[in-house]
Order: C-alpha cells, then sequence, then structure tokens
C-alpha cells in the first residue's frame, strides 16, 4: 500500500519535527525559568529590603516631626513670655513713676520723722547751752530752732497724712520689688525656653539627615529592583512566546492526529460497488480517491 506508508512516513516525519522543537522549546523554556528564579529572588530581597527601609526611617522622621512640633510649642511659649514680660515691664515703669509722683507730692514736713526732729531740736538747744557763740551764728541758731519747732508742730498736727503718705510710699515700693522680681523670673523663664528650644531646632537636621540616608537606600533598592523588573519582564515576553508556540505546536499535533483518525475511518469504509465492467479499484486508488473527495486534508 504505497499512499498508506506515504502518509505514515509523512505523519511520522512531522511529529518527529515537532517533537524535536518541543524539546528546544522545552530546554529553552527550562534555561529561561532557571535564569527567571534568581531575578524573582533578588526582587523579593529588594522589596523586602525597601520595607525594611521604610520601617527604618519612620523613627528618625517621627523623631524630627516631634522636634518640630516641640519648637514650634517652644516658639509660641516664648512669644507669651515676651508679652508678658513687656507687661510686667511696663509694670515696673509705671511703678517707678507712681512712686516718684509720691514722693514729689509729699511736703518735708510730712516726709520728716518727729523723733528726728525732736533729737535735732535737743542738739541745737544742747549747742546753744554750752556753747558761747557770736551773735549771728546764735541767731541763725535760734532762727533753726523756731523753724524745727515749727516742723514738729506741723508733723504733729498732720500725723495722720504723714502715715498714709508713707503707707503710699511703702507700697510703691513693695510693687516696684514684685514688678522687678517678675521681669527677672520671666527673663530667667524666657531663657531656658530659648535654649531648649534652639536645642531641638539643633537635633532637626541630624533626625532629617538619618531619615534622608534611609531615603537614599530606599531610592537604590527601588532603582535596582526597576531594572531587575525590566529583566523580568523581558524575560517574561520571551517565556509567554516560548509557551505559546508550544501551545500552538500542540495544538497542532492534535489536529493532525484527529484529521488521521478521520482518514482512518474513511479508509476503513467499504467501497461503493462500481459499474459493471470497471476494473476493481486497487488500495492506492481508493485512498487517492478519499483524500481527493474528502474534506480532509493532509497537513
Amino acid at each position: 500500500m504505497p499512499s498508506r506508508g506515504f502518509f505514515s512516513e509523512q505523519w511520522q516525519r512531522e511529529e518527529r519535527e515537532e517533537r524535536d522543537r518541543l524539546r528546544q522549546l522545552e530546554a529553552r523554556l527550562n534555561a529561561l525559568l532557571d535564569q527567571r528564579r534568581p531575578l524573582v529572588a533578588q526582587v523579593r530581597e529588594l522589596s523586602a529590603k525597601q520595607q525594611e527601609l521604610y520601617n527604618r526611617r519612620q523613627a528618625p522622621q517621627a523623631e524630627a516631626a516631634q522636634l518640630h512640633h516641640e519648637t514650634g510649642e517652644f516658639g509660641r511659649k516664648l512669644s507669651e513670655l515676651r508679652n508678658a514680660c513687656e507687661a510686667a515691664r511696663r509694670r515696673l515703669e509705671e511703678a517707678v513713676i507712681r512712686r516718684r509722683e509720691l514722693v514729689l507730692t509729699f511736703d518735708r514736713g510730712e516726709r520728716m520723722n518727729p523723733e528726728q526732729l525732736r533729737r535735732e531740736i535737743a542738739e541745737l538747744e544742747l549747742r546753744q547751752q554750752t556753747r558761747a557763740l557770736p551773735i549771728e551764728e546764735e541767731n541763725a541758731l535760734i532762727a533753726a530752732l523756731r523753724q524745727k519747732a515749727k516742723d514738729l508742730q506741723q508733723i504733729v498736727a498732720r500725723k495722720e497724712v504723714a502715715a498714709e503718705h508713707e503707707r503710699q510710699r511703702k507700697e510703691a515700693d513693695a510693687a516696684i520689688t514684685e514688678a522687678r522680681a517678675e521681669v527677672a523670673r520671666l527673663v530667667q523663664e524666657m531663657g531656658a525656653a530659648r535654649t531648649e528650644r534652639d536645642k531641638r531646632r539643633a537635633e532637626i537636621p541630624a533626625r532629617l539627615e538619618a531619615a534622608g540616608a534611609v531615603v537614599a537606600e530606599m531610592r537604590a533598592a527601588g532603582k535596582a529592583r526597576a531594572e531587575l523588573m525590566a529583566q523580568l519582564d523581558v524575560l517574561g515576553r520571551e517565556i509567554a512566546d516560548v509557551e505559546r508556540e508550544g501551545r500552538e505546536l500542540l495544538a497542532k499535533a492534535r489536529q493532525r492526529r484527529e484529521d488521521a483518525r478521520e482518514i482512518m475511518k474513511e479508509y476503513k469504509r467499504p467501497l461503493p460497488a462500481g459499474r459493471a465492467g470497471d476494473p476493481p479499484p486497487s488500495e492506492e486508488n481508493h485512498l487517492e480517491a478519499l483524500l481527493k473527495g474528502s474534506k480532509v486534508t493532509l497537513r
């Protein structure tokens, strides 16, 4: 049966070619997968490193944010202390002015101490009695005694007014002392707040530098990962091409086997009765007739 033999040889040749190509594709696919595995492992390592770097970056970044917040809080506190200090200085100036006004409004007699005047009068009297003075000095001494006696009478007469003036003076002195203490306290508190603010402000660049170094590492890891992903994309496309060609070959082989089964079914079908006088057809003519009249074609 030449036709059947011819059909079998062609089918076997194509089968061998397809098997050889499939083996080549399998070898190529295995080689590509072998190339892909270390790249995938490296990508996973870089992804894990990026996550670890991201977690590491959070600490210095959060510390920098906290320091920045605290710096702002100290800045607001300094502003409040500065305003309070200015108000305390104004109160101090007002207290000093008030005391000066009180001193200027006191009469001399109201500011003098009665006991002091009595001692001065006693000293002048003792001097008059124990010393012989020229007439001019004695007259001046007598005039001073009379003036001091007059001042003493005025002080005694206006004792309550003098006491009120003395109370106001003491209150003014106390207000000055209190205002000075408040100013000193606020200035000291401002200095401490400024020191703490400057300390935190100086720490911010170090925290930002640490976070920046981590970000630089993250960018380097991201760049390396992007390069690996590009290589994986190239391998992925090549793997997809190999798999697609393999699927096409397998589909072609399945279709050929299906066609072969159909041909064999037609070949085994009983021959129709010929006309009288026609020579009996050979198997070769029978197969050729089937191939010509059948929709099944050899691939």
